[in-house]
């Protein structure tokens, strides 16, 4: 007895071969931080290469794209929109053959581990900012890291809105690719906890290496505990929250704070 043309055609539950997902990942990569990544190399080597004097550079997050003010507004939006494509995308592919995209990366769930991911958020924000900040100082006095003047937007209503979302939307699009998807599709292929972890971490040290070499190896580490935290509790949402966190407070901080203490902390 022959099987029925449904039998031959049944799907399976198997996932993706190891080569559909290397060639995946290097999609999801170069659309979104590995090209990050490579632009911050280049600009890394550029430095030494030219012997720029880092203590004198700057580099301005956050510029305004248009003199006039409404259209510089809709294209602010534009920006954060476009960043946050490859987090779509990673949503997606996660929701393949009727799974959930929130409950791999570990986004929902009971109220209990909601209520949880508070306490990590704020731990992990202190953990993580407060050395942050300390590192910037130490790297800015030894001429070792650029300038970052993290708003470039002009004196408009919206403008600290918009530093807002987005802080909220590079910290979910790292946060998403660096770490929920890099690292689960690394595992998929079978690598090992810390391999995965350290992929993860020194991606992250290289999208940011156009900042000087110290804030990348700060980053670096960061990006262990973050891939670490996510490997062990399997929840995304407190580290979003938490780089939102710190993203806010370095975006609108320079904002409010007195001159004096920016001039102390090597921002000005």
């Amino acid at each position: 007895m022959t099987d029925s043309p449904a039998a031959a055609v049944a799907p399976t539950d198997a996932g993706p071969s190891p080569r559909r997902l290397k060639w995946e990942i290097a999609i999801v990569l170069g659309l979104s931080l590995g090209q990050s990544a490579a632009y911050a190399i280049t600009q890394f080597i550029e430095y030494y290469v030219k012997e720029v004097d880092l203590s004198t550079t700057s580099s301005t997050l956050n510029t305004s794209t248009s003199s006039v003010a409404w259209i510089d507004l809709v294209q602010q939006l534009m920006v954060i929109g476009f960043r946050l494509m490859p987090v779509l995308l990673v949503f997606y592919l996660f929701s393949d053959r009727g799974r959930s995209a929130w409950r791999t990366l570990g986004l929902t769930g009971p109220w209990s581990a909601v209520r949880g991911d508070v306490g990590w958020t704020f731990g992990i924000a202190a953990i993580i900012g407060l050395p942050g900040i300390a590192l910037y100082t130490v790297s800015r006095a030894l001429g070792e890291t650029i300038t970052i003047n993290t708003s470039g937007l002009p004196d408009e209503w919206w403008s600290a809105t918009i530093l807002l979302l987005s802080a909220a939307s590079v910290g979910i699009l790292e946060e998403v690719v660096a770490v929920g998807y890099l690292v689960t599709r690394l595992r998929d292929l079978r690598w090992g906890i810390p391999a995965a972890i350290l992929a993860s971490a020194l991606l992250r040290g290289a999208y940011h290496l156009y900042q000087g070499w110290p804030m990348a190896l700060g980053n670096v580490v960061m990006g262990v505990v973050f891939a670490y935290v996510y490997v062990r509790r399997g929840r995304l949402g407190p580290l979003i929250a938490a780089h939102l966190l710190m993203d806010a407070v370095a975006f609108i901080g320079p904002e409010v704070a007195p001159e004096s203490w920016l001039v102390w902390l090597g921002l000005q």
